[in-house]
């Protein structure tokens, strides 16, 4: 690899690297761009040449994360349809595609994975217009090819229903990653088995979450009253 290219994929690595971490500790808003380079060890120059604004490295720093996850629930997707050929895929087998790439890419420390659970978090805890629309954007061809997948693989359910049902496991993952700092807090558990905090997302928050949401997905339809 070219040396002067290879310097580059560094320095912009080490400025998503460093805007990850203070969008954690502040929130994209509060993080300025001095604190960015102080930390990057760069010139403001530097995040002018690869992103030209502060809003492209934010959208950047969350396109990289939501991408690697994306492009996984993709990969696993297309997998399980050619697999079936043509015929529904097991519900579990897809919430475990759209979920479970979610939480195993969260607790991958070899990317950062605690990082982007912390960043994720903050999005979640304190979420704008402009992440909302960035997260939206990055979600929407997963978002309709699993959709599409859940009506296939449910057909006795009223689309409208499993799109409540979709949103309904979505709210309860981000409750799961955004509230588990509460849950311990009030409920005063701490996992004996987990030094680290977010080590616990991996490997006992993953089996807790589908099997939850799985049910859901398969709960009994509900009864409507007829409104006059």
């Amino acid at each position: 690899m070219n040396t002067k290219l290879r310097k580059a994929d560094l320095t912009k690595k080490a400025i998503l690297d460093a805007a990850e971490r203070l969008f954690v500790e502040k929130g994209h808003e509060s993080a300025s761009m001095r604190d960015i380079t102080q930390m990057a060890n760069v010139n403001l120059a530097a995040i002018n040449y690869h992103f030209g604004s502060k809003d492209e490295l934010v959208i950047a720093v969350m396109k990289r994360r939501l991408g690697a996850i994306n492009n996984e629930r993709l990969r696993l997707l297309d997998e399980l349809e050619a697999k079936a050929n043509g015929k529904p895929i097991k519900p579990s087998l897809i919430v475990n595609a759209f979920f479970g790439s979610l939480l195993e890419h969260a607790g991958d420390e070899q990317h950062d994975g605690g990082i982007f659970l912390r960043l994720l978090e903050q999005t979640m805890v304190n979420p704008s217009g402009f992440i909302s629309a960035i997260v939206a954007k990055e979600n929407a061809l997963v978002f309709e090819r699993y959709k599409q997948a859940f009506f296939k693989a449910l057909p006795g359910v009223p689309e409208e229903e499993i799109i409540w049902r979709f949103q309904f496991m979505l709210g309860a993952t981000s409750y799961a990653i955004s509230g588990i700092k509460a849950l311990l807090e009030v409920t005063e558990h701490h996992p004996s088995d987990s030094a680290k905090l977010y080590d616990h997302y991996d490997h006992k928050l993953k089996p807790r979450l589908l099997s939850f949401i799985l049910g859901g997905l398969r709960a009994p339809l509900p009864e409507f009253e007829n409104i006059p």
